[in-house]
């Protein structure tokens, strides 16, 4: 596996563990959850509940798939195995990337801006340094725009331990 690879799922498992006590839970996705949503307040309520609903179904994935003790927790060895087949994960990814980017373009046009890409990813714990470089991998030269589309694949390629381009400008340390 690529040493990219390796940092990425290192890195989504911190990411995860949204309260830092070293193992993910649903309070973590559920943490994540109310960050995300406080960064668009501006965002209506079905956004929101759509929002909040895939971090959910994401958890809920995870732990079906993951939690190999049924203690209601995923580990860190436990979460290693998400990169032995991340197929098991692509329907709650499609949904978390479809929920989060329409909850980042209020709007509907189609199109985030930068300070509220900025804000979502800083909610889910993205250093702003790396946050920077994906939106200008993202966005159309010149524009201070990145299209939904281009973020919402960017995000499923992110959980593709395997793959490599725009989602590498995100493995860095995350904001602690």
């Amino acid at each position: 596996m690529r040493e990219e690879a390796i940092a990425r799922v290192k890195l989504v498992f911190q990411l995860f563990d949204a309260d830092g006590n070293g193992l993910i839970e649903a309070d973590d996705f559920r943490l994540m959850a109310e960050r995300v949503v406080a960064a668009v307040p501006e965002a209506d309520a079905g956004r929101h509940a759509a929002m909040a609903g895939a971090f959910r179904t994401f958890w809920q994935t995870l732990a079906g798939e993951l939690d190999s003790n049924r203690d209601g927790r995923v580990d860190y060895t436990e979460f290693q195995d998400i990169v032995l087949a991340p197929e098991r994960f692509s329907a709650a990814v499609t949904e978390f990337a479809g929920a989060l980017t329409a909850v980042a373009d209020p709007d509907g046009d189609g199109l985030v801006e930068q300070s509220t890409f900025v804000a979502v990813m800083t909610a889910i714990g993205f250093s702003e340094p790396n946050i920077l470089a994906l939106f200008d991998a993202l966005k159309p030269a010149g524009a201070e725009q990145a299209s939904v589309p281009a973020w919402t694949e960017a995000i499923q390629e992110y959980y593709r331990p395997d793959a490599a381009g725009i989602a590498d400008h995100l493995v860095a340390v995350p904001v602690s």
